[in-house]
């Protein structure tokens, strides 16, 4: 999930036994840069961090560090979790309410995303809210989440996934999760993570409501 933090599932993974051993290479090939660019970044800040020192950090050539991420602002946003947080979706049971378990699915994710790692987490989202160019490529590959997201809502609804109405349900979900991440980093990430995903959830399902004096 290239928003906000990484959802989470109980096996990362590289851990999970259905993956062979290049794809588990691959994956801690990932792991190792992303964790180069989140070390550099928080020592001499984003901007002045390149890809070469990033590459030398996580010793693999430039070449290998675009062969997996084609943009340094991906480096920051894209994981591993996509298809895990669309396979937690399909999980659910069949007769629930699709709101209970996108609500049940998000709420989770956000969870464990913090939980697993707070400095990277907040690191994340400090950079999507102060970098420019990583809040643009950042709502570009969160269109790419939402359309899993469709084809989920899709089967469980018997929807057409590319219909209007199921590309605006599921993409405002992404845009709560998003927007609750932006919330998180520009108040000094003061609070609960998820108790904001929340909020935003409700938002969605009940309106603005009455606001709080």
């Amino acid at each position: 999930m290239t928003t906000m933090t990484a959802a989470r599932s109980p096996l990362s993974p590289a851990d999970r036994p259905h993956l062979g051993l290049r794809e588990r290479k691959k994956i801690k090939t990932r792991e190792a840069i992303r964790s180069a660019m989140y070390a550099l970044a928080e020592e001499q800040g984003y901007e002045a961090t390149t890809v070469e020192q990033i590459a030398e950090r996580a010793e693999v050539s430039p070449s290998t560090v675009f062969r997996y991420f084609p943009t340094k602002e991906d480096i920051v946003l894209t994981d591993e979790y996509d298809p895990i947080l669309v396979e937690d979706v399909r999980a659910r049971p069949a007769d629930e309410p699709w709101p209970e378990t996108i609500r049940h699915v998000m709420l989770a994710a956000a969870r464990a995303g913090v939980e697993e790692d707070p400095r990277v987490a907040r690191l994340r989202t400090r950079l999507m809210a102060e970098v420019p160019a990583v809040r643009s490529r950042m709502m570009e590959s969160m269109s790419v989440t939402g359309r899993m997201i469709c084809a989920a809502l899709a089967e469980r609804t018997g929807r057409d996934p590319d219909s209007l109405e199921v590309r605006v349900y599921a993409m405002s979900f992404i845009g709560a999760l998003m927007e609750a991440s932006l919330y998180w980093a520009e108040n000094g990430h003061q609070g609960d993570f998820t108790a904001l995903v929340d909020r935003a959830l409700n938002v969605l399902e009940h309106g603005l409501g009455k606001e709080t004096p």
